[in-house]
């Protein structure tokens, strides 16, 4: 039986798990180069990592100049605005929050005056120590202006005042733990880190003289780079009018790559360490065909990120794949439902169905993730109320039963549905005539050979120790 805690008619808080950022930077020894138009273009095309608040710095090799705030890229940002980010360096960040912290002094990227010189840095991750970090800060009198884990970071380089800039970052990220893809900028030098469990991406590429880090490799065929290379992890990349070098952290740790960048937070065109995230999910699709048990007459995708996953689930099938929902991608997180009779057509504003596919039809519906339930119910009462005859939900990941801790914004474990139910019981309170996950098993036969993955989330296993805290709680500060 499904308790209250379960009953929410907010369709627009989303049943996801949520990405934290995307992060950019590009160097060039050209002074007519324009980083800060070719930034731009690289956030935009980053833009699913992130839609709450978006921050490109740059410098011309003397000044830095920077401009961040709340919303999407395109809202941020306009021509009079770039043209006055004059600069041949840069660094930009899209950025996804928890809860409570959409503030604009936690946009990234995070700018400031220390013993190296002005310092931006820009972060992809969660760092599962920061309290500890930061209360050893303040007791040695570091201030703080925003709730980032990125500030400490900023702290503990600027704590190394009689290192290299090359040795403070890489004595800062020595103790750090957790989750860390960063692009640091100086006025002369761009520097790339990627995490020893290298649990968020990271790679290198190239556009002419200019070399370009950042998350995803889509980017590259956006601005019309050049991809070269992931970066790998544990390695910090430096580049500056010396050329390009790399440097290895001293700890060797296992590699944890998060499993879900390839089931649903990259874009289906990004390579991630080797493998091609559509193909990925396309496996994923086949694998789940091989689970399905029964019989119906059209595959559908729950938009967008379904997409991929439902044409490999009909290619091993035999089952015609259609389109049955169409999203309106002009409904972001923030629309505002006024009353409750709004609320209850939220789900249509959204999603709507197609009915001529799916009346009298047994459909298939593919979806990513189900981590609290209450999208996927509302989701198959619209496609019943479109005059489907049957809908049996399959899942392209397991079930969610644990927090993430690494940057991805889960619930408390007490909400995750499948922390405490039954599959049985999940089918039943979501009204699906089945419900099909993917094994986990499965999960990594449709990644193979990419086997170094964080699986956590679906088996408790973290790869990084999370410090002790109550069975239902959430460690993680607002940054993002």
């Amino acid at each position: 039986m499904m308790t209250e805690e379960y009953q929410d008619n907010d369709f627009f808080l989303e049943d996801k798990q949520e990405e934290a950022c995307g992060v950019f930077g590009v160097y060039s020894n050209d002074e007519d180069f324009n980083a800060a138009g070719l930034t731009y273009l690289g956030l935009y095309a980053l833009q699913h990592r992130g839609q709450e608040s978006a921050g490109i710095v740059v410098s011309d090799g003397r000044h830095i100049n920077t401009h961040k705030d709340m919303g999407l890229v395109a809202n941020v940002f306009n021509k009079d605005i770039l043209e006055s980010l004059k600069g041949r360096i840069g660094i930009g960040h899209v950025r996804y929050s928890t809860t409570g912290s959409s503030f604009i002094s936690n946009a990234q990227p995070l700018v400031a005056r220390c013993s190296k010189g002005i310092l931006a840095v820009a972060h992809n991750g969660n760092l599962v120590n920061t309290e500890e970090l930061r209360n050893q800060l303040e007791s040695e009198g570091s201030v703080f202006q925003s709730t980032t884990d990125t500030e400490v970071i900023m702290n503990m380089i600027a704590r190394h005042s009689k290192d290299s800039l090359e040795d403070a970052i890489l004595k800062t990220a020595e103790a750090l733990q957790g989750s860390f893809s960063l692009v640091i900028m100086t006025k002369d030098t761009l520097i790339g880190l990627r995490d020893p469990h290298g649990i968020r991406p990271m790679c290198l590429g190239k556009l002419a003289g200019a070399y370009i880090i950042t998350s995803e490799s889509c980017v590259f065929s956006t601005i019309g780079a050049r991809y070269i290379r992931d970066i790998q992890p544990g390695e910090m990349v430096v580049i500056n009018e010396d050329g390009i070098r790399t440097y290895q952290l001293t700890a060797a740790k296992s590699h944890a790559l998060c499993v879900f960048e390839y089931i649903y937070f990259a874009r289906p065109d990004s390579n991630i360490d080797g493998l091609n995230v559509h193909e990925s999910r396309k496996a994923m699709g086949r694998e789940l065909a091989k689970q399905f048990v029964g019989e119906a007459d059209v595959v559908i995708p729950v938009p967008n990120t379904g997409l991929s996953t439902a044409i490999g689930f009909a290619e091993q099938s035999g089952i015609p794949y259609d389109i049955g929902l169409i999203k309106n991608t002009y409904v972001g997180r923030t629309f505002i439902q006024p009353n409750q009779k709004m609320r209850d057509l939220g789900v249509r504003i959204k999603l709507n169905p197609v009915e001529a596919v799916l009346k009298g039809k047994r459909v298939v519906i593919i979806d990513d993730t189900i981590v609290r339930g209450t999208t996927s119910g509302k989701i198959i009462k619209l496609l019943r109320e479109a005059g489907a005859r049957e809908v049996h939900m399959c899942i392209s990941a397991p079930p969610i039963t644990h927090p993430c801790y690494y940057g991805i914004d889960t619930s408390v474990r007490k909400e995750l549905i499948a922390s405490a139910h039954s599959i049985e019981e999940i089918r039943n309170f979501i009204g699906a005539d089945s419900l099909t996950f993917l094994t986990l098993e499965g999960l990594m036969r449709a990644v193979y050979p990419k086997k170094e993955l964080c699986v956590a989330c679906f088996n408790g296993e973290y790869p990084i120790q999370i410090p002790e805290r109550g069975s239902n709680d959430k460690y993680l500060l607002e940054d993002r």
